[in-house]
């Protein structure tokens, strides 16, 4: 991971945008799932706000293990199978981001091994270097940048903290070279969760007699 990695923090608000318009794409194109699977972890989320914009109770989910923070695993692997039984049904299989792409073309492998008729993929984001293209996503990314997505802060931001060397000494100085390093400005008390995580003493960066926001 680079230094400077560039990135894109995205609020509850903006997925729940993302997921509206995913939706209106999938309307458009007539498409009528079955059943809608989820790829673990990062698609559980935007599985169930289409489940619910869709009115679709049949909602599942499976595993893959690819990336941890902003690591890259030398291979997709599928950690947790599914377990159900897809034989005849038409899916619409999601997940965040096709980053690479690794990810969907295993996870299509999956599902048409467990009998599914059709699969339809969808992502909220569509990196133009993924060697995948999924049938319906939100949005473009046309300049790289690693996106953050409300589900995934914690885990994001104390390896993005974690790397720094040194680390600055305040919460202001953390903020700023968040900004300077990344291009995302996180709130106060979301940079405090994440030093909670990574076993550094929050109260030390609290200047005395300043409320942050």
């Amino acid at each position: 991971m680079s230094n400077s990695t560039p990135c894109e923090l995205i609020s509850w608000n903006g997925v729940c945008d993302l997921c509206r318009q995913l939706v209106g794409k999938i309307r458009k194109a007539g498409y009528h799932p079955d059943i809608i699977v989820a790829i673990g972890r990062g698609g559980y989320m935007p599985a169930r706000i289409l489940s619910d914009h869709l009115d679709l109770m049949n909602l599942t989910s499976f595993k893959i293990e690819h990336y941890r923070g902003l690591h890259k695993e030398p291979a997709a692997q599928i950690r947790y199978p599914l377990t159900a039984d897809l034989t005849g049904q038409q899916v619409l299989l999601v997940d965040d981001v096709s980053d690479s792409g690794d990810t969907f073309k295993l996870a299509m492998e999956h599902l048409w091994d467990r009998g599914a008729a059709e699969i339809c993929t969808a992502a909220l984001h569509h990196k133009v270097v993924s060697s995948f293209v999924p049938d319906y996503y939100a949005r473009k990314v046309i300049k790289w940048r690693w996106i953050i997505y409300p589900w995934a802060i914690m885990e994001n931001l104390s390896e993005l903290i974690g790397a720094m060397e040194p680390r600055p000494p305040t919460i202001d100085a953390l903020t700023q070279q968040l900004q300077q390093d990344h291009g995302i400005r996180v709130p106060h008390k979301t940079l405090m969760d994440a030093l909670a995580m990574i076993q550094t003493d929050p109260e030390a960066y609290k200047a005395p007699d300043i409320e942050h926001p």
